[in-house]
């Protein structure tokens, strides 16, 4: 095992489960590198809504586990490897990774150091740099999750993304492209429908003004192939009709309102469940070509309160914090 020469670190850290008062800058010690991990100095983590929920002390409670404070926040991240455990034998120092922490972690991307399981982190593919793929694990995990083995999506098929400005949206209408799918965007603002169309639908729609089923039967007449919803509510409701006989439709956990499919639809619900092989499918989608992890904004660990409040905002693709 590599040592660094580093005994403490600065981290955005919780002493209790709360609101955004909560959060602070705080020192603490550098984490010690297990057999099994890494040690990554963080360049940058992507923050989002489920970061909010950790927070809150959500995932405490959902999982029954007793917190330890300070604990510091940030599922996922991207950086450069400082030091590996013994029995770690795929990476080395100074390679650049991303990857997540389990909501089961101690240590989060939300500082200049964390440590995760060598299975749990992914080179970063070609064409990304660290400030993107910092943001990229759980939406573009989520993404590929839904499209691959939920969707089971074929090319040549068509599939409609609904909510394709966001997070996960605008990964996924890249990744259907990849997969050689016909991709019908639906998406918020008009700048939404214009990041979408960039990226590669095939057609757009904005999901608030415009007549989102109409739309969608004028690109498949005989009906969609798949959908796959990273927002829910009434205008997606309605926008399952437009999906054949047989279409298959998926969400994945968190999608507020939960959808509601017409009788005789499969729509089926899905987590993420980030693992090594799903990681690994991913860079070879996004190093099939220009790929973008679209960053509205960034901000530093010192201005924190302010992304966690960015959140309850209409921006585009992802939120994300640079850390050194």
């Amino acid at each position: 095992m590599i040592a660094t020469s580093t005994k403490t670190m600065r981290a955005v850290a919780i002493d209790r489960f709360g609101d955004v008062g909560t959060l602070q800058v705080q020192t603490l010690p550098v984490p010690e590198v297990g057999p099994e991990q890494i040690l990554i100095r963080v360049e940058s983590a992507g923050v989002g809504p489920w970061d909010a929920a950790e927070r809150e002390g959500v995932f405490a409670k959902m999982f029954g586990m007793e917190p330890r404070f300070p604990h510091v926040l940030g599922f996922e991240g991207a950086g450069t490897i400082e030091a590996v455990g013994e029995k770690v034998d795929r990476f080395r120092e100074n390679d650049l990774v991303y990857g997540f922490a389990t909501a089961r972690s101690e240590k989060g991307f939300y500082a200049q150091y964390t440590v995760v399981r060598a299975d749990d982190a992914c080179p970063i593919p070609r064409g990304l740099t660290t400030d993107t793929a910092g943001a990229l694990t759980i939406d573009g995990g989520t993404a590929l999750r839904g499209l691959r083995d939920t969707l089971h999506l074929k090319a040549n098929e068509t599939i409609m993304i609904f909510g394709a400005g966001g997070g996960i949206g605008h990964m996924a209408v890249q990744l259907a492209k990849r997969m050689g799918a016909r991709v019908f965007a639906v998406a918020s603002g008009d700048d939404g429908v214009a990041l979408a169309r960039r990226l590669g639908a095939d057609a757009t729609v904005e999901g608030h003004q415009g007549d989102v089923l109409a739309a969608a039967r004028k690109f498949a007449p005989d009906g969609l192939d798949a959908a796959l919803l990273s927002a829910g509510g009434p205008v997606a409701d309605q926008a399952l009709q437009a999906l054949r006989a047989g279409g298959r439709a998926a969400y994945p956990n968190g999608v507020q309102p939960i959808p509601k499919a017409p009788s005789g639809l499969d729509l089926e619900n899905y987590n993420g469940a980030y693992d090594r092989e799903l990681l690994e499918s991913l860079n070879k989608l996004i190093e099939a070509g220009p790929f973008e992890v679209h960053i509205a904004r960034t901000f530093t660990l010192e201005h924190i309160v302010e992304a966690h409040r960015a959140l309850q905002t209409h921006y585009l693709g992802r939120l994300a914090l640079r850390v050194s």
